[in-house]
C-alpha cells in the first residue's frame, strides 16, 4: 500500500470515491441516492483549489480511500476521510489518520479535529481505536423535507432526533 498526495495531476481518479462517500453521507439522513462520479471530481477540485491537502490510499494499483484535511493553522481538521467497503477494517485508513497527524504535529499541534456524522458508527468506533474521545461540536438543524429520522442522539440532558 502507498499514500499518495493528491494533485492536479491525479485528482480524477478520486471521483468515483468522493461520490460513493456522498452517497453514503446521504444514507445517514435516510436519504437514497445513486453516486455521481463527475461531481465527485468536482468536490477534489474545489478541495485542491482551495488549498487543502488529499491523499489517497493506493493497493494493487487501486484507489482504496482517501482522506481531505483543512488547515486552519495551528488546526488541521479531517475534512473527509472515506474507506471503500471492501477495504474496511484492513488497516488501509490508519496510515492516512497518521498523516494527517503528522500535518498537525508541523503545526505543533497533538491533536486533530473531525467531523463525523452522529450516526456514522463505524467512523466513530475507528476513531476512538485511534485515541479519541472527544466531542465538543453539535450540528443542530431542521429536518429535511421527507427526511425520515431513525435515531436519537444524547448531549447532557438533551435528545435530539
Amino acid at each position: 500500500m502507498d499514500i499518495i498526495k493528491i494533485g492536479w495531476r491525479n485528482y480524477k481518479q478520486l471521483g468515483s470515491l468522493v461520490a460513493d462517500f456522498r452517497v453514503t453521507l446521504k444514507s445517514y439522513k435516510g436519504i437514497s441516492s445513486r453516486p455521481d462520479d463527475w461531481e465527485g471530481t468536482e468536490e477534489i477540485e474545489e478541495y485542491l483549489t482551495a488549498g487543502f491537502p488529499v491523499f489517497a490510499s493506493v493497493c494493487d494499483g487501486s484507489y482504496t480511500d482517501y482522506m481531505v484535511c483543512r488547515v486552519n493553522a495551528p488546526c488541521v481538521w479531517v475534512e473527509s476521510l472515506y474507506t471503500s467497503p471492501g477495504w474496511r477494517r484492513q488497516g488501509v485508513a490508519s496510515p492516512l489518520l497518521a498523516k494527517a497527524e503528522e500535518i498537525a504535529a508541523g503545526y505543533g499541534e497533538d491533536t486533530l479535529y473531525h467531523y463525523v456524522h452522529p450516526n456514522n458508527n463505524g467512523m466513530i468506533e475507528f476513531l476512538r481505536r485511534h485515541g479519541c474521545t472527544v466531542l465538543n461540536l453539535a450540528e443542530i438543524r431542521k429536518p429535511y423535507a421527507g427526511e425520515k429520522i431513525t435515531r436519537t442522539v444524547h448531549i447532557d440532558d438533551h435528545i435530539f432526533d
